[in-house]
């Protein structure tokens, strides 16, 4: 049976879509803090981007998967508790707080 995981693809670009907010972010508080500077402008950093590593990749699709799947369990198991069919928002936010912590 195969297990179904995150898509590497889609993660990455999820990455990259972060790391890009971040860096400009930084860049403009950078900015804004050398203004009067000089030195600021001679010594900024590399701005490229090279990639995230495959195997990081793989890693973070599975810890995804593995904390989405505990999430399911979890909610279900509440929403069985108070005789419910189904999971809904509420039974997430129960468990959401104990989920982050163990993870």
């Amino acid at each position: 049976m195969e297990e179904h995981t995150f898509d590497p693809d889609l993660i990455r670009e999820i990455f990259e879509l972060v790391w890009r907010r971040t860096a400009a972010e930084r860049d403009k508080n950078e900015n804004s803090q050398n203004v009067d500077s000089e030195a600021g402008a001679s010594t900024s950093k590399k701005k490229g981007f090279n990639g995230a590593n495959p195997h990081a990749l793989k890693l973070s699709c599975e810890l995804l998967r593995i904390f989405v799947t505990e999430a399911i369990q979890r909610a279900a198991a509440i929403a069985e508790i108070e005789g419910s069919p189904k999971i809904e928002a509420t039974h997430l936010e129960r468990i959401l707080p104990q989920l982050l912590l163990d993870f």
